[in-house]
């Protein structure tokens, strides 16, 4: 369901309900728990990121869902940051990249029996974001799940860094994808970092479809769980 690029070398494969307009929403309140990944440690795990992928986007985007790394004890938060993170890296190229590279693909992601259409363009449905969202009918749903128009206005995932991490927050905390469980459900519910790179890609890495994909996610989940001082738990494959 998300987009598929090629990132240095290699395929990269793309991607409660939030509060309505949460893309405005203003400074963090003095009594919300602090995020679990600190900006010195996000630092260390995209040193060479887009300047477009910022901390502070993240950490506003994480108030759409605030379940995300607050479920659970300590350990188990830090578990689920680090593998939502992973993941991230992997499809971003390490958060470097905002948009899909192949613009070749741009116009498959339009799904043209959905009733609605592809109002901004054949073409306009590309991967962005964090976990590089793409097709109408995923921007429809993280749009209304967001209280945005990005079916209408779907470059606003690529101008502003809070929304960009906020699609991938919805596609992480709500959608199974190919898989039977969301990300968020996986780590928090101990089905392993496995199953999310199944919500995500299925059998196109898992099963023995791209073991070496499927390596390379889990290589970063284990390096930034070191980052954040906890054991990555277990079933670390699909």
């Amino acid at each position: 369901m998300l987009a598929v690029l090629l990132v240095l070398g290699g395929l990269v494969f793309g991607g409660g309900p939030a509060v309505a307009g949460a893309a405005a929403g203003g400074g963090a309140s003095a009594h919300e728990p602090r995020f679990v990944v600190s900006e010195r440690q996000f630092e260390r795990m995209f040193p060479e990121r887009n300047s477009f992928f910022t901390y502070d986007g993240l950490v506003a985007a994480t108030r759409a869902y605030p379940e995300f790394a607050r479920t659970g004890g300590k350990a188990l938060r830090k578990r689920e940051a680090a593998a939502f993170l992973a993941n991230v890296s992997h499809e971003t190229g390490g958060l470097f990249y905002v948009v899909a590279q192949n613009k070749d693909t741009y116009p498959i992601f339009c799904d043209e029996t959905q009733p609605y259409g592809c109002p901004a363009g054949h073409d306009a449905y590309y991967g962005r974001g964090a976990i590089m969202l793409s097709w109408n009918f995923n921007y429809k749903a993280a749009g209304d799940a967001l209280g945005l128009d990005l079916l209408d206005d779907p470059w606003l995932v690529e101008r502003d860094p809070k929304v960009a991490w906020m699609t991938a927050l919805w596609y992480w905390n709500t959608q199974s994808g190919p898989g039977t469980m969301s990300g968020h459900a996986a780590m928090v519910k101990g089905a392993g970092f496995g199953e999310t790179i199944r919500s995500l890609n299925g059998t196109a890495e898992c099963d023995g479809g791209n073991p070496r994909q499927m390596r390379h996610r889990v290589d970063l989940y284990v390096g930034f769980t070191e980052v954040l001082h906890v054991r990555p738990g277990r079933h670390l494959t699909c």
